[in-house]
């Protein structure tokens, strides 16, 4: 799941220690999942709303780490991807936090041109809200939250 060639070795971070070092030690020591990914929340550094979703393979989070720009894993393309190489709205890291157990990324950042986080266009992924206290069926309709596209994606990404 790396896109690293024969001749480089991929990312290695500290394995996983004892309970104790993963919850309260100094070293980053990611837990990736059996599929080799560990999640990304990703929120706007200044207001703090919750921008995207995202998984990251050992190489995604050592170039995240080591350019201060958001890389992540596309596990629909099977690839690594730069956020914003194609749109030209790359993340600049701000500031990137491990959870508790060391399987999950917060990565703080700073969007370039308009600031659109989401393939939609818009600031974020999370641009419906999901009523709760319905019945669930398969007609439960989705709110829009007003969050309108900052550009168009097929003229950027074609289509």
């Amino acid at each position: 799941m790396t896109t690293t060639t024969p001749d480089t070795a991929p990312p290695r971070f500290a394995a996983p220690g004892s309970h104790a070092e993963v919850e309260e030690g100094t070293t980053l020591m990611p837990r990736f999942g059996a599929d080799g990914l560990i999640a990304a929340v990703v929120t706007d550094f200044e207001t703090g709303d919750v921008v995207m979703l995202a998984w990251m393979n050992a190489e995604a989070l050592a170039k995240t780490i080591e350019t201060g720009e958001g890389w992540y894993w596309s596990r629909s393309r099977q690839e690594l991807w730069h956020k914003g190489a194609t749109s030209g709205h790359a993340q600049t890291v701000k500031e990137m936090r491990v959870d508790c157990d060391q399987d999950a990324i917060l990565i703080k950042v700073a969007t370039a041109g308009t600031g659109a986080n989401c393939h939609t266009g818009r600031k974020g992924c999370f641009y419906r809200t999901v009523p709760v206290g319905h019945k669930v069926s398969p007609t439960l309709a989705l709110d829009f939250t007003g969050d309108v596209p900052l550009f168009d994606p097929k003229k950027v990404y074609g289509g």
